[in-house]
């Protein structure tokens, strides 16, 4: 049985008067499998951040269901989306969403803190992320005196301290400069090979050539998708490229 499961996902929104309706997503279907790393790609206007908002139980589709390890996500109760996210969900943002009068250590703290985790185990916990992050002597920092590259590994580490069963990253590389990038990339690289399931949003074709399959949404449908099996990053960096700009010219991707 697949991690997570997204059937005959489709969302439509109405203007504020009801007058028009837009359909942001059309039937989409797809699985993701335990320890996979997942890279979701589109224009802007194809449904992948309704998508990413759905998936992360932000948002409710108009029809269709997402099942995490079997169990519908709109089956959790109202007062229970939180808690639910927390326990199950890590998120990663283009934007870091650190608060700056915490420093990095009780960021990364916090699900924890929300989750009343005792101190002892939240400690026995951040050091072994800290470490594989690189960011241990940076932890007593707050957010304004550090880089993004390093702001990114700390919203990185809140993400991974709950042992989330999957990770959902919105432009992870967005805002950070290459070197920054590459590193972060790694970092999720590694991650992933130690088990981790990612499923990561991103307008990088350089980002995406990291995942080991690709999802391409047009028009709020899913329009292809590329395994990368035994290709280099280099290789499915230019089998994107192509489907992207076959995306853009309104072609078919098997051309």
């Amino acid at each position: 049985m697949a991690l997570l499961e997204v059937k005959n996902l489709k969302k439509i929104y109405s203007t504020r008067f009801g007058g028009n309706q837009v359909q942001a997503l059309s039937n989409v279907n797809f699985s993701v499998e335990e320890g996979e790393y997942v890279a979701i790609m589109g224009e802007s206007g194809s449904g992948k951040t309704t998508l990413l908002n759905i998936l992360a139980a932000l948002d409710k589709p108009t029809s269709g269901e997402v099942l995490l390890n079997g169990k519908s996500i709109a089956a959790v109760k109202e007062g229970n989306i939180a808690e639910f996210r927390r326990a199950n969900l890590g998120f990663v943002f283009q934007d870091f969403n650190l608060l700056d009068n915490f420093s990095l250590e009780d960021n990364i703290f916090l699900p924890l803190v929300l989750a009343r985790t005792p101190y002892k185990d939240m400690q026995q916990r951040i050091m072994p992320i800290a470490e594989k992050l690189g960011i241990s002597d940076l932890l007593k920092k707050y957010p304004y005196e550090v880089s993004g590259g390093q702001k990114q590994r700390a919203a990185v580490a809140r993400a991974l301290i709950t042992d989330p069963q999957i990770i959902l990253a919105d432009e992870p590389t967005g805002a950070l400069d290459s070197k920054a990038s590459d590193h972060l990339l790694d970092l999720f690289s590694g991650i992933n090979k130690s088990g981790q399931t990612i499923l990561m949003v991103t307008h990088s074709t350089k980002a995406a050539s990291h995942a080991s399959r690709v999802i391409f949404i047009k028009d709020g449908q899913v329009f292809h998708q590329i395994y990368k099996a035994g290709m280099s990053n280099e290789e499915l960096y230019e089998k994107i490229s192509h489907t992207l700009v076959v995306i853009a010219a309104g072609g078919n991707a098997n051309e």
